[in-house]
């Protein structure tokens, strides 16, 4: 299996891994101090408060668990990408790699607003605060939703589907995108009889005609002979 990782992480393009570590980051920071929990109570007669620190996995709810599963998902589809495994995404791995990011990014944020509620009974007294490895997960997640960008910009060949061609795949912006119409052939005139090159002859006769008749303004001046 080890193997079959470094094979394929070794056929991804620079935007792919980029995203890859941005989601192992992710998973890493799971292993991190994300909350504060203080204890209030009364011991030998006296009322303490004892301090400590939980990772995500120790506080484990909705938002974790959506934030794993971004991690494990976007690991899981660099992996097939490395692999050459045929299938498309709606918008491509670019789009949904940023979606990943963003959706991370707030669901950090909504944790920020809204911490874990302690509890409180006649012994003692729970509170919740977050702590530094909570910063780090909004870092990775913002930083997943920029290799994600990055992605979409790169023109990438996905591995064609049965039946297919390579499909390559090209997110730039439309502005930037070069529309290139075929130009219509030339229209050539049908040869007729009078495309042969003037001759001498028929040179000749045309200067005399002109010659015949001078021009002037408003018109061609006519002989007495020809006004009779």
């Amino acid at each position: 299996m080890i193997t079959r990782v470094r094979r394929a992480f070794g056929v991804l393009a620079p935007e792919q891994r980029l995203a890859g570590a941005c989601a192992l980051g992710l998973f890493v920071t799971m292993f991190l101090p994300w909350y504060t929990r203080d204890t209030t109570a009364v011991v030998h007669g006296r009322l303490q408060t004892i301090g400590s620190t939980l990772m995500a996995w120790k506080a484990f709810s909705f938002v974790e668990a959506a934030i794993l599963l971004v991690a494990v998902g976007v690991l899981v589809l660099l992996f097939a990408r490395g692999e050459r495994k045929a299938f498309h995404l709606p918008g491509g791995d670019g789009l949904v790699i940023t979606a990943a990011g963003a959706w991370v990014a707030l669901l950090v944020f909504y944790r920020l607003l809204d911490n874990k509620t302690g509890a409180t009974s006649d012994f003692q007294k729970v509170d919740y605060g977050v702590s530094w490895g909570i910063f780090v997960t909004l870092l990775c997640g913002a930083a997943l939703a920029y290799a994600g960008q990055r992605l979409r910009h790169a023109r990438l060949t996905e591995p064609p589907l049965p039946g297919e061609g390579p499909t390559v795949v090209d997110r730039r912006p439309r502005g930037d995108a070069r529309r290139t119409r075929p130009r219509p052939p030339t229209e050539m005139p049908p040869p007729g009889l009078d495309d042969d090159p003037p001759t001498a002859a028929t040179s000749i006769a045309a200067d005399r005609r002109r010659a015949a008749r001078p021009d002037i303004d408003g018109g061609t001046q006519l002989s007495f002979d020809e006004q009779e």
